[in-house]
């Protein structure tokens, strides 16, 4: 019992001074505050939260998104494929790249591609 009680004195002791050297030797400084700061979508955490939003940028996001969720669809039609009926499996592969075909169509012609609108 007393040998638990002083090793944990001596773990505290040993932390509390390593973090006291720690803070002693880091070069932070008042510039660093920005770099610290949290960073939202270019936004300034301590401003207003009524700024206009870039609708641009949210639709460039929706695209990641969409984008993003497609690959991880894709992803198991791939290792499902020796598993499946070859017909049912190109059929629905088939259905699935087409509609994103549409979709990414569809937002080229929107010019949603294009930053510099």
């Amino acid at each position: 019992m007393i040998l638990t009680m002083l090793m944990s004195a001596i773990i505290i002791f040993i932390s509390n001074i390593i973090m006291l050297m720690s803070m002693m030797l880091s070069k932070k400084s008042f510039k660093d505050r920005e770099k610290c700061s949290p960073f939202e979508c270019g936004f300034d955490p301590k401003s207003s939260a009524r700024n206009p939003f870039s609708l641009h940028f949210f639709l460039i996001t929706m695209i990641f998104l969409i984008f993003d969720v497609e690959i991880a669809l894709i992803f198991p039609m791939i290792m499902t494929f020796k598993m499946v009926n070859f017909i049912i499996w190109t059929k629905t592969s088939f259905f699935f790249i087409i509609m994103l075909l549409i979709g990414l169509y569809y937002e080229w012609n929107q010019n949603m591609l294009n930053w510099t609108n």
